[in-house]
């Protein structure tokens, strides 16, 4: 990868962007795994490989995505999640989120009809790279403040990673919005500092 000539300050300040933004956590065992919605098929692998390991009794994909979207985010995340071998009863589908308020209101209130709270103790979230700030706070803010989170981004190259965002036009776009979202559930209380 090419590295870009930078001013120091321009480069401090993509640093701070990307570590604020980017968390990934080492996968270790859970009592769930939530797969925040997106319109790509990969967005479930990270899920897959901690159920595939062991490391994770249940996946629950929460999401239905823009109404123009053909097919429901969750219906795509299922298919590949079924394809790759994760039995259909260690799976929960959250139907109705659009943003990522709804991801985690609407899976709390699934868990707990499902499953219940109580034996809930650790959860890995598992989206894209640059979204994990905004899904751990409105995680936060949400669910329980007894769980244990763990932060599982996907590793496609595909997706906007943290040691290239800045090499596209794209990639700046993109950040620059997730920041500008932070600021909007900041102001909607939808988010907990973390």
């Amino acid at each position: 990868m090419v590295e870009l000539e930078l001013p120091d300050s321009t480069a401090a300040i993509r640093t701070a962007i990307t570590d604020f933004l980017f968390i990934r956590d080492e996968a270790q065992p859970v009592d769930i795994c939530l797969v925040l919605g997106a319109p790509s098929p990969s967005s479930v692998d990270p899920a897959i490989e901690l159920f595939r390991r062991g490391l994770t009794p249940i996946i629950l994909i929460s999401g239905r995505g823009p109404d123009e979207l053909p097919e429901a985010e969750y219906q795509l995340l299922h298919r590949r999640a079924l394809e790759a071998g994760i039995p259909a009863e260690c799976m929960l589908l959250e139907k109705e989120a659009r943003n990522t308020r709804d991801n985690f209101i609407n899976s709390a209130r699934l868990i707990e009809k499902q499953i219940g709270w109580a034996g809930i103790r650790s959860a890995a979230i598992v989206g894209k790279p640059f979204h994990m700030r905004r899904a751990l706070m409105t995680a936060r803010r949400w669910w329980p403040e007894h769980l244990r989170l763990l932060m599982l981004p996907t590793t496609d190259p595909g997706d906007l990673q943290p040691e290239s965002w800045w090499l596209s036009a794209r990639g700046r776009q993109r950040i620059f919005a997730e920041i500008e979202r932070i600021g909007r559930y900041a102001l909607t209380d939808d988010i907990r500092a973390c």
